[in-house]
């Protein structure tokens, strides 16, 4: 077995055994790399968690744990999320170079270009959350109502709800990537996404609204970087899709210019 598989070449043929040998490898290729970076943000938790903690008022900036396993289980909690976030980049190479030998080279490049484009929108939401989103939603949460509670952060709870916040948020940033996919694909056009931008309003806030939250603070935050986001992608396949379909766009012009 091969501990770098070799990626097929496009048109290349290969027999049913090859390509489950190849998946094996790519395999675990990934669960290595998921493994070193479990080792690695596991040996810098103590970092991780203070981290975390930054966004917490000054005064609760120490969680509790409710039991004697807790601390230990919550620190490798914390360490698979970020271990899972530094593998991240391997597992989407070894699922691309799986799949790449479908596609046309041309194709390929298009489809490298949108996994780049997506890794860097996926660290933008990863730090938009953390220093715009977190620290609103923990506020907003840690103070609500505390004249009426004895408000105390549990670690595990606290750890799960940064994460989730995170994600989101990751996942806020990658809508370019899935707009700018449909209109690569014609699904829809960037005239239409002009002309339906009230339609677009009312599926970005319902997206907000779906993505984990559990307040309202969270979700306008939410919102806010969605909304953004729409309108510049808009503009963005404007000028991608005469580069994607150049022939189309000379049809169109002399009907609009009569």
């Amino acid at each position: 077995m091969r501990w770098v598989p070799r990626r097929l070449r496009y048109g290349e043929e290969a027999t049913l055994v090859e390509h489950l040998g190849e998946l094996r490898s790519r395999l675990t290729v990934g669960l290595l790399a998921l493994t070193v970076g479990f080792g690695v943000a596991f040996a810098f938790h103590s970092n991780l968690i203070h981290w975390l903690n930054h966004a917490l008022p000054p005064d609760r900036r120490h969680p509790i744990t409710l039991s004697v396993a807790e601390p230990f289980l919550t620190s490798v909690m914390v360490s698979i999320y970020a271990g899972f976030v530094v593998a991240m980049p391997i597992i989407l190479w070894q699922v691309w170079s799986f799949f790449a030998p479908a596609m046309q080279e041309h194709t390929q490049r298009i489809v490298a270009g949108f996994a780049l484009m997506a890794t860097v929108l996926l660290a933008g939401g990863i730090a938009f959350g953390y220093w715009i989103a977190l620290p609103a939603a923990v506020h907003f949460l840690t103070n609500y109502d505390d004249t009426l509670y004895n408000i105390q952060i549990r670690a595990r709870d606290y750890y799960s709800f940064a994460a989730l916040v995170l994600l989101a948020m990751a996942v806020v940033f990658e809508l370019p990537i899935f707009i700018l996919g449909l209109v690569r694909l014609g699904i829809v056009t960037a005239k239409k996404l002009r002309t339906s931008w009230r339609v677009g309003i009312v599926a970005v806030t319902a997206l907000a609204v779906a993505l984990p939250g559990v307040d309202p603070v969270t979700t306008l935050i939410e919102l806010a970087p969605l909304l953004v986001l729409y309108f510049l992608t808009v503009v963005v396949a404007a000028i991608f899709e005469k580069r994607w379909r150049p022939q189309e766009a000379l049809e169109i012009s002399p009907g609009e210019t009569g």
